[in-house]
Formats: C-alpha cells, structure tokens, sequence
C-alpha cells in the first residue's frame, strides 16, 4: 500500500508539475506579448483570465466527470488538451488568436487539480494527507518555476517565442503518452485503492459542514485573487522601476522560486501551528511583504520577491488542506471542484480587475491594492476554526 501511495503522489506531482509550468509561461510570455500586440493592461489581465476562466467553467464538471469515467483517462486528456493549446498559440499572431488558444490550453488545465487532490485523500489519510497534499502543490510550483525560468533564459538569448511555445505544447503531448502508460501500471498493481468509492448517502455535493466550507472557499478566492494578480503585474512593476523588459520577467521566476519552497513549508507549517493560527501569519506576512516590493528600489525589489513569493503561494496549501476536513469521503472530486473553481473564478477576477485599475491608476497602485486584499481572510479566520471544530479538526 505505501507503494501506491508514493507511486499516486508521483504521478499526480508531475502532472500537476506540467500543467503548472504551461499555466505559469503565460506570465512571462504576456510582457513580450503586450509589446508585439500592443495590449492594454485590461488585455494583458483578459488573456490571463481567458485560461482561468476555461478552468473556472470546466472544474466542476471535470470533477463530476471523474465519477463516470476516472480521474485518470481525465488527467491524460487534460494534457492533450493543454498541448494542442499550446501548439495553436505558437501559430497565433493577434490579440483573438491568442485568447482562442489559450481556451483550448485551458480546457485541459481544467482536468488536473481536483482529480489529482482526489486521487491523493483517497490514498492518504489523518496527517499525512495534509502533507501529501502540501507536496502535490509544492510539484505545481516546482513545474511554475523550472517552466518559467527555462522560457525567460530562451527569451533572453534570443529565440523566439514561437518556438519556445511550440516546444512545450510537443512536451505536453509526450507527457500525457507516458502518462497514460504509468497509470495502467499503477492501476494495475494497486487494484481498488486508487479507483473512486462508492457514493455514500451523504447530500450529493459531500458538503459535511457548510458554513465552514463557504468561509473556506471566501479566503480562497481573496487569496488566489492576489496571487494571481500579482504575479501577472509583477513584471510590469518592476517595468515601471525602470527594469528592461526582458530582466523585468525574471520577477515571476523569482516569486515562484519562493512558492516551491512555501507549498511545502506551510503544509508542515499547519500540520503543527493548526489552519488558523498559520494563515494568520502567513497573510500578515504577505501583505508586508508586497508593500516592501513597492517601496524598495528594484535591486531590494528583487531580492524580497522569493521570500514573498514563500507567503503568498504557501497560504494555498493551508487552505486547499482543508478542504477534506469539510467533504465526505465518497465526494472527494466533487468538494475539490468546487474550491478550484472558485480559485479559478478568482484567477479571472483578479488579473481582470487589477488590470483595470492599472490603466486608469498605475500599476503600483494595483499592487498597493493587492496587499490590502491579502489582510481581508484575517477577519474571516474566526468563523473557519469555528467550521474545523464542528467537523472534528
């Protein structure tokens, strides 16, 4: 059995590391698009919201799905979906060419997050689940960051960015054939442990505690409005301190270098403070730390962005750590769906937003915003430790 937990892990990490990395290269692909398109700062904000919003829309059914079909021929598709996106980006030469093949590309990023939560609580249970959980969202920023870095070094060398695009939707191809061969094996030796349970009697969405729940699913959705629309501004935050374009990119490398570290951290950082008192911290933290990227010159700048990036990015495992505590057992897909979904509304929302915001003010005060946004979960803590406590945590 600890075979195929650690074998379900794996597979789920680098799936999730894939499709991570495809969904991050659109930050540092859309300065050199705002400049070869001529995109406003609500376009920039929209082409981030398009992929978000194909996940926003299908992370439910794709949970639902799971139940008929399985989370693994799901997870395959997804990566063939997100590959054919990709390989029709490369082709794009227009502001509705790219917002096309961003949809395909995120209609399979749709088919990774909920499917792959559930295949983890279904394998690991009690503490463990909560740092099992912690290291699947940890591989996410680790494919952020390797994906990313890999594009701006390439970008900055001078290849074009057709070419890097074409060759990661050609990666994403070759991943969903190995990913389909190592899920038959692993399906085969685990037999049942892996496959969905029974539908148990509880009310059909799984919801054990709903007031906890909806309290935990308002925090996601401030907390990922920020992440995300920080790490679509951040470049252009660091444009405006007068960094070039191509360097100013880097700037979301070094956020997510920060968030490889803080996925993994902050699991371990709950499992022994408790949700409450470590998001606490951790919200505090981040809103300080954003306020610091403003204020400090562009080498400090830079230099605060991967301990930010600890905080910003590491709160979500707090959060999506606990989402098993309010869904039963039988309904784990569906109780992931619905938090991913509304972190994925949030993902359109808040680039949408901030981009705005950015065109009538400036981009600093976007991010000014953004730090005030992160202290809003502060006074929602109270009623989510209210909601463990009913359910036993």
């Amino acid at each position: 059995m600890q075979t195929v937990k650690k074998q379900t892990l794996a597979v789920s990490a680098g799936v999730h590391a894939t499709q991570d990395g495809l969904t991050s290269t659109v930050y540092v692909l859309l300065p050199i698009l705002a400049q070869s398109l001529g995109l406003s700062y609500a376009q920039v904000g929209t082409v981030r919201a398009v992929y978000s919003g194909m996940m926003w829309v299908l992370e439910i059914p794709a949970g639902i799905l799971s139940e008929r079909f399985g989370e693994q021929r799901l997870l395959v598709f997804g990566l063939i979906a997100a590959g054919l996106g990709y390989g029709i980006l490369s082709t794009a030469n227009s502001f509705y060419g790219v917002l096309f093949a961003l949809l395909i590309a995120g209609t399979g990023a749709a088919f990774q997050h909920s499917l792959s939560s559930a295949l983890i609580s279904r394998v690991y249970d009690g503490p463990s689940r909560r740092v099992a959980l912690g290291t699947y969202n940890a591989s996410g920023d680790a494919g952020k960051l390797l994906f990313t870095a890999v594009a701006s070094l390439l970008f900055g060398v001078g290849i074009a960015w057709q070419t890097v695009v074409s060759g990661y939707g050609v990666l994403a191809l070759l991943a969903s054939a190995v990913l389909w061969l190592v899920l038959r094996r692993l399906r085969s030796k685990g037999g049942e442990s892996i496959q969905a349970r029974n539908p148990s009697t509880t009310a059909s969405w799984g919801i054990t505690d709903r007031s906890g729940f909806r309290w935990l699913a308002a925090i996601v959705f401030l907390d990922i409005a920020v992440q995300d629309g920080f790490l679509v501004f951040v470049a252009f935050l660091m444009i405006e301190k007068n960094i070039p374009a191509g360097l100013a990119a880097f700037a979301v490398v070094a956020t997510l270098a920060g968030g490889v570290i803080g996925k993994y951290a902050c699991g371990h950082l709950s499992a022994h403070m408790g949700v409450v008192r470590s998001l606490f911290l951790v919200e505090v933290l981040t809103a300080a730390g954003i306020v610091g990227v403003i204020l400090l010159p562009p080498v400090a700048a830079f230099c605060l962005l991967p301990l930010v990036g600890i905080v910003l990015q590491g709160s979500s495992t707090i959060t999506y750590g606990s989402v098993s505590q309010f869904v039963d057992e039988a309904r784990q897909s569906r109780g992931f769906a619905l938090i991913y979904s509304m972190a994925n509304g949030a993902s359109v929302a808040g680039p949408v937003g901030f981009g705005m915001i950015s065109d009538f003010y400036s981009v600093g005060t976007a991010v000014a915003i953004m730090a005030g946004v992160t202290l809003l979960p502060l006074g929602m803590c109270g009623r989510l430790q209210a909601g463990l406590n009913r359910v036993g945590q």
